[in-house]
Formats: C-alpha cells, sequence, structure tokens
C-alpha cells in the first residue's frame, strides 16, 4: 500500500528540497517532479496537494517556465510559493507585474489568523521574502489573506477551489510560523492522514527488497559513509547472508575510521571484506599536487581496486548503491535541473555483469538516512558522522600525499573534531587542513620549521552557504596547543573565518 503524497513541480526554486524535507517532517510522504511534467502523470500519481515551488524568473517572461493548467482543474489543493505564487494567479486571470520595490530578507505581515493555512498563527508574523515581482490583481474567487508594507497580496486564497499563494518562504527557518502554515496546508485543506514514518519506511523497504533480488546475493561498496552504511545495514536486515560488503581502505580515511567501520559490520549477518589499499594509492599518488588530478587518481583507483575485488564474487547478481534523493534531483534525472553529477546516478555501466541495482535508499533524505541508521542500530560514530569528501582526506592535505603529512593530518583532525564536541556551539561540519606551508617556531629553545594546520567549522543547513562558526576562543586555544604539544611535525594553528561563498566549506 503506497503513502499519500504531496507532489511538489519544481520551477527551479533554490529551496525545492527544504519543501520536500518540511512535508516529509510533517509525515507525509513527497516527491520533487519537474514543472513540465504530464497532467495524465500527475492524475495517475493521485497526490493529496501539489505545491509549486519558487524560481528565478518572472512569469509574464517569454521563456518563463510553467506546468499543465490543468492541474488547477483536478480538484487537487494547490499551494503556490513565491514564483509558484505568481504563476497560479497568472494562469487563471490575475495580474503579475515588476514592483516598485522588492522584498528580499526577514518582513513582517499582518495576515487573516481565519484563513485554514493560518490557523493557529499569530495575525503578525515575520516571514523571508525574495521577490522583484508581485501580483498586481488577483483571479476572480481569490481573496487576500495576508500583506506587507509593499506587499499588498503577500498571501492569497481561493478557499472554495482550495488554491493557495504565499509569496513569502514558509519552507524555511527564517519564517517564524511556516512548518504550521505547511501543516495547515497538509492536513486542513489537503486531508493528510500523516502515514509516512522511518519505521514504515524500513518495513516497507525490507519487502521491496526480497521481491527484487529473491535468493541471489547483492555486492555493495562499503565507503564507511553514512548512506553506504546505512543502506548495508538495511540489505542485511532484508536479506541476511545474501550480502557482500566490500570496503576499500585507501588509507585516507580519518583516525579509527576504518577499525570503526568494520567493527560495526563484522557482526551483522553479511560477508565484510576490507582491502587495505593504502600502499597503492599512495603509488599512485606520488608527486601529485595538483587537487583535481588528485580526484581523478583516487576516483580511478577505487574503481580498480572494487572491481578486482569483486571479480572474485562472479555468482552475485545484483550490485547495491547508496544513492540518495539529493542526488536524483542534482544530477538532473527525470528532468530535474541539473545541479551536480553524482555518480552513484545514472543507472548500471554497459560493462559490468550484474543484472539489476538496488538503491534501497533513494527516496530518501540525509537526515532521514541518518534516522533509518539509528533505528537499524548503527553506532553514532557511523549514523552521525560529519560530510566528508569522496577523496578522503586526499583533498585536505595540501601538495603531496605522504604517509607522514597524512598522519600529522589524522592526529590534528581527530584533536580537533574532539574539542569542538566539547564546547557549546554545534557546527554543521568541521574538520582540520594540513596546509602546504612550513614557517619557522621556537620549541624547548630550538628552532622549527614545521607545517601549519588550518581549522575549519561551518554552520550551514544546506551546505550551499555557510557562515563560520563562532567557536569559542578557550576551545580554539586548547586545540592550538593540544595540536603543537601532541603532533610532531606541526608548530602554527590558524583558524579559517571564511563564509561560504566567497570561500567553499573544503579548501580543495
Amino acid at each position: 500500500m503506497k503513502n499519500q503524497l504531496a507532489l511538489i513541480l519544481d520551477f527551479g526554486g533554490q529551496y525545492k528540497e527544504l519543501i520536500a524535507r518540511k512535508i516529509r517532517e510533517c509525515g507525509v510522504y513527497s516527491e520533487i517532479w519537474p514543472c513540465t511534467s504530464d497532467i495524465g502523470a500527475i492524475r495517475e500519481a493521485s497526490p493529496i496537494g501539489i505545491i509549486l515551488t519558487g524560481g528565478p524568473n518572472s512569469v509574464y517572461a517569454p521563456d518563463a517556465p510553467g506546468c499543465d493548467s490543468a492541474i488547477f482543474q483536478l480538484g487537487i489543493p494547490v499551494l503556490g510559493i513565491c514564483y509558484g505564487a505568481q504563476y497560479l494567479c497568472r494562469a487563471l486571470g490575475g495580474e503579475v507585474d515588476a514592483g516598485e520595490n522588492g522584498e528580499f530578507g526577514k518582513v513582517g505581515i499582518r495576515l487573516d489568523a481565519a484563513s485554514p493555512i493560518f490557523e493557529g498563527v499569530e495575525a503578525c508574523e515575520t516571514v523571508l521574502m525574495s521577490h522583484n515581482d508581485r501580483i498586481m490583481k488577483l483571479p476572480d474567487g481569490f481573496k487576500t489573506i495576508a500583506s506587507s508594507a509593499d506587499c499588498p497580496h503577500a498571501a492569497a486564497s481561493d478557499e472554495a477551489k482550495k488554491l493557495y499563494c504565499l509569496q513569502f518562504h514558509p519552507e524555511t527557518d527564517a519564517t517564524d510560523s511556516g512548518s504550521e502554515m505547511i501543516r495547515n496546508f497538509l492536513f486542513g485543506v489537503c486531508g493528510a492522514s500523516g502515514d509516512y514514518s522511518v519505521d514504515d519506511f524500513i518495513e516497507k523497504q525490507v519487502k521491496a527488497i526480497r521481491a527484487q533480488v529473491g535468493e541471489e546475493k547483492v555486492l555493495l561498496a562499503l565507503s564507511g559513509g553514512v548512506d553506504s552504511a546505512v543502506a548495508a545495514a538495511l540489505l542485511s536486515k532484508a536479506i541476511p547472508g545474501q550480502v557482500v560488503c566490500i570496503f576499500v581502505d585507501h588509507g585516507l580515511m580519518r583516525k579509527d575510521e576504518g577499525d570503526e567501520v568494520e567493527a560495526a559490520f563484522c557482526v551483522r549477518d553479511l560477508m565484510f571484506v576490507r582491502v587495505n589499499a593504502e600502499e597503492r594509492f599512495l603509488r599512485a599518488l606520488k608527486d601529485v599536487t595538483e587537487p583535481e588530478e588528485k580526484r581523478k587518481i583516487i576516483g580511478r583507483h577505487f574503481v580498480e581496486v572494487f572491481d578486482e575485488e569483486s571479480a572474485k564474487f562472479g555468482d552475485v547478481k545484483y550490485l547495491a548503491q547508496g544513492t540518495i534523493y539529493p542526488d536524483i534531483v542534482e544530477s538532473g534525472v527525470d528532468g530535474s535541473a541539473k545541479i551536480k553529477s553524482h555518480h552513484n546516478v545514472g543507472g548500471l555501466p554497459e560493462t559490468m555483469r550484474f543484472i539489476g541495482l538496488v538503491e534501497p535508499l533513494r527516496s530518501l533524505f540525509k537526515d532521514e538516512v541518518r534516522a533509518v541508521g539509528r533505528k537499524l542500530g548503527l553506532p553514532p560514530a557511523l549514523t552521525e558522522r560529519q560530510p566528508f569528501p569522496g577523496p578522503g582526506l586526499g583533498v585536505r592535505c595540501l601538495g603531496e600525499l605522504t604517509k607522514e603529512k597524512l598522519e600529522i593530518l589524522r592526529g590534528a583532525d581527530a584533536i580537533w573534531r574532539e574539542e569542538v564536541g566539547k564546547c557549546p556551539v554545534k557546527p554543521a561540519q568541521y574538520f582540520a587542513v594540513l596546509t602546504d606551508m612550513r614557517s619557522v617556531g621556537v620549541m624547548g629553545d630550538g628552532r622549527t620549521y614545521d607545517y601549519t594546520v588550518a581549522l575549519r567549522a561551518v554552520m550551514t543547513r544546506d551546505f550551499m552557504t555557510a557562515e563560520v562558526a563562532p567557536i569559542p576562543m578557550e576551545t580554539l586555544f586548547c586545540a592550538s596547543r593540544r595540536i603543537t604539544n601532541e603532533i610532531k611535525g606541526v608548530n602554527r594553528v590558524v583558524y579559517d573565518v571564511t563564509s561560504k561563498p566567497p570561500a567553499t566549506i573544503e579548501w580543495e
């Protein structure tokens, strides 16, 4: 039995994934489809509600993206957000034009608390606006239910047809009662039952995996990251004894991570194979300093090692991957706008011997993946692991990679993560970088000429932008003292205070 579906039509908005996640947090399953989706497919999916996202265009531009206006005649509740609100109004006979003043950032609005979508919300609220254009005239049957100083129709509705327009973004944390507004739309307008949960997901996926692979074996490349670890745990629950996990340890993991991965999976009902390939990777990376070249070499050798090891299991018919929903959306699959390609999206390569691909997590967001991992009993060291680049420490150790430099970085990074873990500030991501710069220092009345370690910590929800984490000076001082005292080869520690943009979160 399928879950109820809230369907999100994407007009190119940067917050589409936030909308989908907010809906799922309410216990309702959501999917993101391109705005050009066929009306027949939409009707067949039978969503309980449709949400139109924001977007960067003007609805009156000749090349403005649009959807089939027949969706407004399906009798399904529709919520338009920002561009989606303007598109809905214009499609039904309203007028949209460039406003005299744009609205960007937090804005105060007055709203009609009697509207179903604003039930339980204060009459004066702060919301996130991000628009130049504005709705000048409402379609017949619509009424204004919110306004701001520069936006007379900050929200509007045709309650008889269950059509709602919000010029602001309820999906962001900057809108005070945004979650309540989304919940009101789902439950008060769409009649949602809230039938989606992590427990429900696990139960359904266990059945789906068993139905797909039967008695055949499944091979999984276990990287040690959250996604592949949770995929392995879910597979071992669904088809115990039929899973082969190959963990390619390229020697570029953080301190003790390889052992943590092995400890977590050697006790599960699967075959765990650890390939210690550090020397092979370091030989291939000798004298290489350019970041992109490092990435290519590490990626190529990872595939080669995995292929060599997997060839020993010729009877395995299925390949499993830890693909998650953002990978699908960002890779532009099924008509979505392409943000960046993901190596695990696009199906099986023609040269591989497998007859099928198993992707049990492809409908989940990262926070949901972590929740599934916790339910399956994985240790926090795996479920709460910070984002880690595929090339590992290879792109956090600047310049040529050597075993000595990697050990220095591993030690410094472990100290930094330990100290940040004790402080009241909780960054989204924090790590150390071993720069390729040496500087003069003094230790024990003697001159040193050693490496500089850079510390990084950022606050972010989406990793598209990030602000520097306000780590207390006491934590910085303690981390610096410990690194320079305990890690041989380091005599200077600096803290990176650059936001994204203009910098990126990683250094390479």
